[in-house]
């Protein structure tokens, strides 16, 4: 109740809102945009090299793992490249 003792119902909302059960058009390009975390490990790949260089660092005792970190990354860029230009499909 309120203070002139009048009593407040509760009115159902209306909204416009559309609730579709079909799924969102993708972007041709939305598949691609997941590749670019590849560009980036190899620029910070670079950064580690050329600070190697420049620095001195020793990185003997990661040579073995870091060849071992660029195979699965390669075998991961073809797997995403694979992925990125299959064609999609939609079943309902």
């Amino acid at each position: 109740m309120t203070a002139g003792g009048e009593r407040l119902l509760m009115e159902p909302i209306e909204s416009d809102l559309d609730y579709m059960s079909e799924p969102r058009p993708a972007h041709p390009g939305s598949r691609f945009n997941m590749l670019l975390i590849f560009p980036i490990i190899g620029a910070l790949l670079l950064i580690l090299f050329i600070s190697a260089a420049i620095f001195q660092f020793d990185l003997s005792g990661l040579v073995s793992s870091l060849v071992g970190l660029m195979m699965v990354l390669f075998i991961l860029l073809v797997v995403g490249l694979f992925w990125a230009f299959a064609p999609r499909t939609h079943h309902p």
